[in-house]
């Protein structure tokens, strides 16, 4: 079901919501299907221990050493979901944990060497595909730097709305 069938018919002044709320189903799928071309790229090395999310949650930490609130507070992940996934990402042996000094509380984690594999596997990904995007004339840089700036101008609103509105 398309956008305009939700809406029902509407008025021309009306086209630019009709776009917007196609802008955010595109969103959400492409945000799915990124999660689907994870599980795939593991299917095929083998990597059947995590899942995709768990995947993309290591190759955000990269080689930082992080909280989970720090996770949270970047806009990466919910606080719930991360404790989850870091938690399963140390028992499985993909992460080091440590309390911190300071705040007896808090738990720092960074990436062990398997963890440091996993990331390679997705980041090999994701350069396969930028240069299969810009070699096919998918999207060159131009359309990847309007596409940025777009959406991180909504990033911002959408921000702006959390933190002044409510």
């Amino acid at each position: 079901m398309s956008v305009q069938d939700k809406i029902g018919a509407v008025p021309l002044k009306q086209g630019f919501m009709i776009d917007y709320l196609e802008a955010l189903s595109l969103v959400e799928r492409l945000h799915r299907l990124l999660l689907d071309v994870i599980k795939d790229e593991f299917e095929r090395v083998g990597v059947i221990e995590i899942n995709a999310v768990q995947g993309l949650l290591l190759f955000n930490i990269g080689d930082n050493e992080v909280t989970a609130g720090e996770l949270k507070s970047r806009g990466y992940y919910q606080g719930s979901n991360v404790s989850y996934n870091l938690k399963k990402l140390v028992d499985m042996g993909f992460m080091h944990h440590q309390r911190c000094e300071i705040d007896r509380r808090s738990v720092r984690v960074r990436l062990t060497e398997n963890g440091r594999y996993i990331r390679s596997v997705v980041e090999e990904l994701f350069a396969r595909h930028a240069d299969g995007l810009e070699q096919k004339g998918v999207l060159g840089q131009n359309g990847v730097g309007e596409i940025t700036g777009a959406l991180k101008r909504m990033e911002r609103y959408w921000s702006d709305q959390i933190r002044y509105i409510y």
